[in-house]
């Protein structure tokens, strides 16, 4: 394994812009949950190891179930979320897989059950996610055993 570039040491204002971002979204508002739903399913999609292993786990200490987490990949086909839940799903998988583009329905869907302020934070929340997929991916993360 070779051993990548470290951003935070040699450009740490960039990191310190990310992480600020990252800050923001952290003491938004946003429910903990669906915030660590928005990371997990993200991060499945991009496959990104470290930030699926941080964010199970997160989930976890935030009281998410076993049960949620595993069926994460596979939301539509469970009972298990709420319909909030389901329109922030949904939202997250076309805001990653961005070159289908997000469709009118599915941000219909979203913006429907999510007041407009809520919709703005699960959405950067998005964003952020898939920025931090692409560090832990580019400079090659791994968890840790």
């Amino acid at each position: 394994m070779s051993t990548r570039i470290n951003i935070a040491k040699v450009e740490p204002a960039a990191y310190a812009a990310i992480s600020g971002l990252d800050n923001y979204v952290k003491h938004s508002g946003l429910n903990v949950i669906h915030g660590e739903l928005i990371k997990i399913r993200a991060s499945q999609i991009n496959g990104c190891s470290y930030c699926i292993d941080k964010h199970t786990k997160d989930a976890r200490k935030a009281g998410e179930t076993e049960q949620r987490i595993y069926a994460l990949s596979v939301w539509r086909d469970t009972p298990f979320f709420t319909p909030e839940e389901r329109a922030i799903l949904a939202l997250t998988e076309e805001m990653t897989l961005i070159q289908h583009h997000v469709s009118d329905a599915t941000y219909q869907a979203a913006a429907g059950l999510l007041e407009p302020a809520y919709l703005a934070k699960v959405m950067v929340a998005i964003m952020m996610i898939n920025l931090w997929n692409r560090y832990g991916i580019g400079t090659d993360m791994q968890p840790s055993l």
